[in-house]
């Protein structure tokens, strides 16, 4: 199902019933090996936002759902200390790269490109931290555009931001480019050196499949600029162009560990 400008301006409280997923080909099973190359080649002419050293020795893609509770649970729990450990001491290049279920995480998405570089993350992050408020809201592009505001969008940027239909468009190639020829089944997925690893994943488990890639001779350094995400006021750009989405499976069981694709309706 596709969305035009108006229909993605308007995001309606039903939006999260609206599914964007189709179904992939066939599903990649934990472990497997995918194609570095095809990996870093982002489908639509999308662009990544990299966090950490371009020469880091190892490079995690993890793609992730705004309104995935597991997508939450791993930015708000576990990510600040993979950042730290990790991204901060040169040994990991991070791209978090959008998974879009429905129309709500391709606004929250824009929102982030509209931000501008500096503030991506941030706005990605506060969105994790407030999952729970907007995305179970029953008028979820009130609530998101209240945070957005917060953040430093007024209403008109925030308009302006969710009708960027060269990005929507984009962020659907990316999409079916993951469920069709990574076999993504479901979110958060993470791609270690191309190593797929799905569902929530802790410190330790993280740790247990990069360390190994680490060299051993490899000197950790601290940039001068560390890749967090503080809750600083993210202005967004001057020409934002750019985002935002409700737990359409919120309602999803608490044991998987990870938020599966929908069928495309």
């Amino acid at each position: 199902m596709k969305f035009n400008r108006r229909d993605t301006l308007i995001l309606a409280a039903a939006a999260s019933a609206l599914s964007l997923c189709g179904v992939a080909t066939a599903n990649a099973a934990e472990g497997d090996m995918i194609d570095v190359a095809k990996l870093m080649a982002p489908a639509g002419g999308m662009v990544d936002h990299v966090q950490g050293s371009d020469t880091a020795p190892v490079t995690v893609i993890e793609y992730a759902s705004p309104t995935c509770p597991h997508c939450a649970a791993f930015s708000n729990d576990v990510l600040p200390g993979f950042i730290e450990a990790y991204v901060n001491t040169g040994k990991v290049k991070l791209i978090t790269r959008p998974f879009v279920r429905n129309v709500l995480d391709a606004a929250v998405f824009m929102l982030a490109e509209a931000a501008g570089p500096t503030n991506y993350h941030n706005v990605i992050s506060t969105y994790f931290k407030t999952q729970t408020t907007w995305a179970a809201s029953q008028t979820p592009r009130d609530a998101i555009l209240e945070i957005a505001k917060q953040l430093g969008f007024t209403q008109e940027t925030f308009d302006a931001a969710l009708t960027n239909q060269a990005l929507f468009t984009a962020m659907e190639a990316v999409r079916e480019q993951a469920l069709n020829e990574f076999g993504l089944a479901g979110t958060p997925t993470f791609y270690v050196n191309g190593k797929t690893l799905s569902g929530d994943k802790t410190l330790e488990q993280l740790a247990a499949e990069i360390d190994p890639l680490v060299p051993a001779d490899f000197v950790a350094t601290t940039p001068a600029a560390p890749a967090t995400d503080a809750m600083a006021p993210a202005a967004p750009a001057a020409d934002a162009t750019t985002p935002a989405a409700p737990a359409a499976d919120a309602m999803a069981p608490a044991e998987p560990t990870a938020t599966p694709v929908a069928p495309a309706q």
